[in-house]
């Protein structure tokens, strides 16, 4: 999406060039997002939070009304590596139950960090109405939750996103079955057919009355649009005219933090991905299942699938292309955190840390079925005795930087987690 909004400004005149460069927002977020943040381990890489906002202000409200704070529609992190050969964009689905981190909520007051859709952390930053604080919050839930270092945020509002589209006078879709959702405002019979306008956002949109309902089945549909939106614009957008119109909706939509708040920054990383193959740009969704399988009384939310989800963030962080495929076969035959039997001792000498990390674990689902302690140790360790290695694995992955190692002598039927003094409980995912 980004080499689309900026692709030929740099040749337009110059009054275009200020005129586009006036309508992008700049938001400040660096005085927002506070000193504890994961390292940024592969030089020369960019990670570009990419924000749909659903705000219901102005041209906005007919999407839903009642809403008081601003909404986030479609979360994703587009990774740039460092050689500027491949690129991924990982959705985010807005179900997905995390723990909000403590945000600057504008008014004064600071919220408590607390589990909820990861949707919520751009509502609870933006209780003021500003972009900044919205993408601040949304910022650090997701460091907080991938480990990895955003450099770059984009909000992009519905009004934008349709006037993209109108310009490229609509994008084909070709659904299988009609859809009818009135949420949506959407009504479409089945087959190949250009949509536009308020069908062009209500597609996008459309979750409840589609497949399986799921936001995760959105987020697919979504993902081929935007790959088809970007295919059309750099094949139409040849006439000083339609380019004209296509960045004017781009633009006048687009907030972004201050060190890409300009056509010529916009540009610059326009450049860089318009050399990307288009088959070394993959698009994927952060594995998942359902929280159902976890805690039988939630039926509207996702957890993440772990190792495979940490796999994922893991080599974003050290600037690793990911192979989708392997992803998605290796995500099919989830094992779920409460299928994980764990046992957790204390070797910090610190009381109380053995029940602060299995609390943790309960609210990520795994079945804790003691506490005790253990000798002192600088370092973490999960260890399992043979047969259980996926489970260990699983839960290693929640706890950046421990491993999981095999002992014979280790208890039976569980896995087993001595917290070292190296263990913050807040890094528990």
């Amino acid at each position: 999406m980004c080499s689309v909004l900026v692709l030929g400004a740099a040749g337009a005149g110059a009054w275009v060039y200020h005129d586009l460069d006036d309508n992008i927002h700049a938001a400040d977020v660096d005085n927002k997002l506070g000193g504890e943040r994961p390292e940024k381990v592969s030089p020369g890489s960019k990670n570009i939070l990419v924000v749909g906002s659903d705000s219901r202000d102005g041209d906005n409200a007919q999407y839903g009304k009642g809403l008081t704070t601003m909404q986030s529609d479609t979360l994703m992190v587009l990774h740039i590596p460092a050689n500027r050969e491949w690129a991924t964009v990982v959705s985010f689905p807005r179900d997905s139950w995390v723990e909000i981190s403590a945000c600057d909520k504008g008014n004064g007051v600071t919220s408590t960090p607390h589990h909820a859709k990861i949707n919520e952390a751009f509502a609870t930053g933006g209780t003021s109405g500003e972009v900044a604080g919205a993408a601040a919050c949304t910022i650090k839930t997701v460091e907080a939750s991938t480990g990895l270092r955003i450099d770059h945020f984009m909000s992009v509002d519905f009004q934008g996103f349709k006037g993209m589209v109108n310009a490229l006078d609509g994008i084909e879709v070709c659904p299988e079955d009609a859809i009818h959702d009135e949420k949506a405002h959407l009504d479409l019979e089945a087959g190949c057919q250009t949509v536009k306008d308020e069908e062009a956002l209500g597609y996008v949109r459309a979750r409840y009355s589609i497949g399986d309902g799921s936001d995760v089945g959105r987020i697919g549909r979504q993902q081929e649009f935007m790959e088809a939106l970007a295919a059309k614009a750099q094949s139409k957008l040849t006439s000083p005219g339609a380019l004209y119109g296509f960045l004017q909706s781009a633009t006048k939509s687009l907030t972004t933090d201050q060190d890409l708040a300009g056509i010529k920054p916009l540009s610059g990383l326009a450049s860089e991905l318009k050399g990307i193959p288009s088959d070394r740009l993959t698009f994927l969704t952060v594995p998942n299942y359902p929280r159902e399988a976890d805690v039988a009384s939630d039926k509207a939310n996702v957890v993440w699938q772990y190792p495979q989800a940490a796999e994922v963030f893991t080599a974003l962080a050290e600037d690793r292309e990911i192979d989708k495929e392997r992803v998605e076969a290796d995500a099919k035959d989830p094992l779920h955190a409460s299928a994980v039997r764990v046992r957790v001792l204390n070797g910090t000498g610190v009381s109380g840390r053995a029940a602060a990390v299995a609390e943790k674990l309960r609210e990520a689902g795994f079945t804790v079925v003691g506490t005790g302690n253990a000798p002192k140790s600088g370092s973490s360790t999960v260890t399992h005795p043979p047969g259980l290695e996926r489970q260990a694995d699983v839960l290693a992955s929640r706890a950046s930087g421990v491993r999981a190692e095999q002992d014979a002598e280790a208890a039976s039927g569980m896995v087993t987690f001595v917290v070292g003094t190296d263990l913050d409980p807040a890094r528990i995912r």
